[in-house]
């Protein structure tokens, strides 16, 4: 046997030819970890096979053979090194889609990372995301679980609105074979999967009523049950559960528990809609560029000076999410070597943003700025608009409409 052998079980006699086969245990583990080895032995005092056990063996069985309990032995043993393998393909993934930084200029998500930075020393108060769709609440719970002492553990995640409820409790707590109709093997839920680790339920207030019952219970004692099963598990993990939803009407419409609703918010963080983080549009819009440039291998100096304005001023009602979406077809159209223009987005983006919301109000932070860069410009210029238009990057129709916007009035205006 070498490491490249695909053997998966390993049947090791005890008593060999030349000596015992207990001290070949870890040697097999150390060649390749994820075999499974099940003892032969002959023993009736089965004191070897205990002791095999105890160094690493994962079951025996007696001489003269069961043969269906040696099948039924080996059927498990190949299904728990395929559970292992799995697991270590989940973790291998869940380290790979685990962003190593959150963008956070503004205040709002800058609140929003640290309150995160403060639950990630406890591993085991549970935590409730709120905000919009696409405003990236599964990159923080991920962001959450790498921090924490579970991140070496699964990170397992969950839509509770995409699944039928007898689908959905199956998923998450597993069942015992014959629980249904199509039950023909017992099986795991990510609630035994996860163990030690987290696992991640979006869009929780739209899992039924039944489902909320038994997760009112794991989150009350720590235990569950399997889909028709007797026996209670022990639930060792870290639940992060997130929505869209208002919770409070939910609760008022009796389409979510109220006392699950207060044991879900142990540790609640709002992530702001990304039109209320101005300062992170441009530096995410610019790390997109540069993430789908590397996976097209398309170089792409940025985006042109109207495209980052018309960014400023767009509301991103699909957010972050929105945001990623309009760049990456951005850059599958674009040219190399040519920056991103108004030609590559969307039409409800490149028309001309309406003047309503904070950002386009004449006292706005966003406004100031715009307005302190073009009398600038018409500075530069001698108040000539359309040198003014041509140094921004915009034409001189857009400068006056934004000039008359912006009440800004010009002395001069010699072409």
């Amino acid at each position: 046997m070498h490491e490249s052998d695909p053997t998966d079980v390993v049947l090791l006699d005890i008593n060999l030819p030349d000596g015992s086969g207990v001290p070949l245990i870890p040697k097999f583990h150390a060649i390749r970890e994820d075999c499974v080895i099940i003892m032969i032995t002959s023993d009736t005092g089965l004191d070897s096979a205990v002791q095999s056990v105890r160094n690493g063996a994962w079951d025996y069985v007696t001489k003269p053979f069961d043969f269906p309990k040696l099948y039924n032995s080996v059927a498990k043993a190949v299904e728990q090194v395929s559970l292992r393998q799995e697991n270590r393909t989940l973790r291998s993934r869940d380290r790979a889609a685990c962003p190593s930084e959150i963008v956070a200029e503004s205040d709002a998500m800058r609140k929003a990372m640290e309150l995160a930075s403060h639950v990630m020393a406890s591993d085991t108060a549970t935590v409730l995301l709120r905000g919009e769709s696409g405003v990236g609440k599964d990159l923080l719970a991920r962001h959450i679980h790498a921090g924490s002492s579970r991140a070496e553990r699964l990170f397992l995640d969950i839509n509770c609105a995409a699944l039928p409820e007898t689908l959905l409790e199956s998923e998450l707590f597993g069942h015992e074979r014959g629980a249904f109709t199509d039950a023909r093997a017992a099986k795991q839920g990510l609630f035994e999967l996860a163990a030690g680790g987290t696992v991640y339920l979006d869009e929780v207030a739209d899992a039924p009523l039944a489902v909320q019952a038994k997760l009112l219970k794991v989150l009350e004692q720590r235990t569950f049950r399997r889909l028709g099963g007797v026996r209670d598990l022990v639930a060792d993990i870290r639940l992060i559960a997130a929505t869209n939803r208002d919770l409070e009407r939910a609760i008022a419409e009796r389409v979510l528990r109220e006392d699950l609703y207060y044991r879900l918010k142990v540790f609640p963080i709002h992530l702001p809609p990304l039109r209320e983080r101005h300062e992170d549009i441009l530096i995410l819009a610019r790390t997109f560029v540069s993430d789908f440039g590397a996976s097209l291998r398309k170089r792409v100096p940025g985006l042109e000076p109207e495209t980052e304005r018309r960014f400023l001023e767009y509301r991103w009602p699909g957010n972050v999410r929105e945001l990623r979406n309009v760049i990456e077809r951005a850059m599958i159209l674009a040219r190399p070597d040519t920056a991103i223009g108004l030609e590559l987005l969307p039409p409800e983006i490149c028309e001309e943003a309406p003047s309503t919301g904070p950002a386009a109000e004449p006292g706005g932070a966003l406004a100031q700025t715009e307005a302190r860069m073009i009398r600038d410009a018409l500075g530069c210029s001698g108040g000539n608009q359309s040198q003014a238009a041509a140094h921004l990057g915009i034409s001189r129709g857009v400068l006056a409409r934004r000039m008359q916007r912006l009440g800004i009035a010009v002395e001069s205006d010699e072409d």
